[in-house]
């Protein structure tokens, strides 16, 4: 099934929730809505499920709009959060439920809910109560329930919140495998970015309302629209220096309050002429800072192994500086060091506007 909406605003009285959001969601595709808390994807999702309907804009199915159709009609899956999941009922009832409420007969129920379950690998669960499961084992449940009305649409919001670190990296790695062999399309709400990045086909960045950028992992991570992107993508985060565009004889500098960066080979093709003394915001992944080496200063503020890398926290001036170092960097806290900045590798954002020059 393919998804568009198209100019949708959510608003609740002076609130606006949603503004203006145009995405268009292929057959099969796993799109991802990401940011923070009360950036509206949550509420985009329940627009899309039918459980609001939008103030202004368009939610079209393969063509077809859908704005006063009801959830039930709309040939759904929805996972919540919380699961949802009826305490009183078994596993096999829970998962079985969407079925009787179509009156199916309870032969083909019972071969439907074994199937499913042997599919999800709870087949050894069924005649046991949601407060007797795991968090891992009530996602699955939640799951085949979704599953088993064979939707065209999934929809999943932040189903892995209440799991603990190892097991949200296996269902991250189950979920996906799913989605893609069953095909069907699929919107995953979420504000963990590495959730997104490992599991997206794409992924749309809210914020406050409003779609930031709309592509796959690679984009947004290599090529963020604005400062808001890459501040929000990527662990650790990216590290951000204000500074202004000058020119030194033929070349361009990025000047800083602590340092000047040659513009790469590469950037020096862009009409820089014109942008010659803007305030700028230059952008620096930690992968992309060397420490040991180069003309700028720092001192180191903390340092936390993470096993295959190190992760270093300086302060250059008073701006506090992140640095991916190989494994068993040996600087202890308050040692001056030297850096060295990737200039191939750095972003530059306008200022005012914080968007991506």
């Amino acid at each position: 099934m393919r998804v568009l909406l198209d100019r949708v605003s959510k608003y609740f009285g002076q609130v606006k929730a949603v503004q203006e959001l145009t995405i268009q969601i292929e057959d099969g595709e796993f799109m991802a809505l990401l940011g923070p808390s009360g950036c509206g994807k949550t509420t985009t999702l329940l627009v899309i499920a039918g459980f609001y309907k939008p103030t202004t804009g368009l939610v079209l199915f393969d063509e077809r709009v859908v704005n006063d159709l009801p959830p039930q009609e709309r040939n759904i899956g929805m996972v919540f959060q919380s699961y949802a999941l009826y305490p009183h009922m078994t596993v096999f009832d829970n998962i079985a439920f969407p079925l009787r409420l179509k009156g199916m007969k309870r032969k083909e129920i019972v071969s439907k809910v074994q199937a499913m379950a042997a599919f999800l690998h709870i087949e050894d669960l069924l005649d046991r109560r949601p407060g007797e499961l795991s968090g891992g084992q009530q996602q699955r449940v939640a799951l085949a329930r979704a599953l088993i009305k064979e939707p065209k649409l999934l929809l999943l919001d932040e189903p892995l919140s209440n799991l603990d670190a190892k097991l949200r990296v296996e269902m991250r790695g189950e979920l996906k495998r799913l989605q893609k062999q069953l095909g069907i399309t699929t919107v995953f709400v979420t504000h963990d970015q590495v959730e997104a990045m490992t599991m997206a086909d794409r992924i749309a960045v809210l914020k406050e309302g409003k779609l930031q950028q709309i592509g796959r992992p690679e984009d947004l991570y290599f090529s963020p629209n604005n400062v808001f992107v890459a501040d929000f993508i990527g662990t650790p985060p990216m590290n951000f220096f204000q500074g202004s565009l000058l020119r030194e004889e033929e070349r361009m500098f990025i000047v800083t309050e602590h340092f000047s960066i040659p513009l790469a080979e590469q950037d020096l093709k862009r009409p820089w002429n014109q942008l010659e003394g803007r305030e700028v915001i230059i952008g620096v992944r930690p992968e992309n800072i060397v420490i040991g080496q180069g003309e700028i200063e720092g001192t180191i503020y903390v340092v936390e192994p993470l096993g295959r890398e190190t992760l270093i926290t300086l302060k250059v001036g008073n701006t506090m500086v992140r640095v991916l170092a190989p494994p068993g960097f040996s600087g202890v806290p308050g040692e001056r060091v030297a850096l060295c900045i990737d200039a191939s590798k750095i972003h530059i954002f306008d200022k005012m506007t914080g968007e991506a020059i």
